[in-house]
């Protein structure tokens, strides 16, 4: 099972994550699309890093507007997995 991260580690990789915030014990972001293809299409994009790294995030889309949270649930908290998937999330 992954390591939790203590409380600074996780300030600490927040602050290094443009557009994601800490909410409870996930990290999030959210992004809009010009419609609702576009965000289908970027979704669609995650699931392959997701697949590789056998973690994957939750998903709400709201027509334009996709929200991706992460969090390591068998662990209870987040882990070096959430943060290096957001990092990729960010890239795409």
């Amino acid at each position: 099972m992954a390591q939790l991260l203590s409380a600074t580690e996780i300030q600490e990789k927040v602050g290094q994550l443009s557009g994601w915030h800490l909410e409870g014990k996930e990290i999030r972001c959210q992004k809009t699309f010009k419609d609702f293809v576009e965000a289908i299409a970027w979704v669609n994009k995650l699931v392959e890093p997701a697949e590789a790294a056998g973690h994957h995030p939750d998903i709400t889309i709201s027509y334009n507007k996709v929200i991706v949270s992460l969090t390591t649930h068998d662990a209870g908290g987040l882990t070096e997995l959430d943060f290096d998937l957001a990092t990729v999330i960010s890239s795409l």
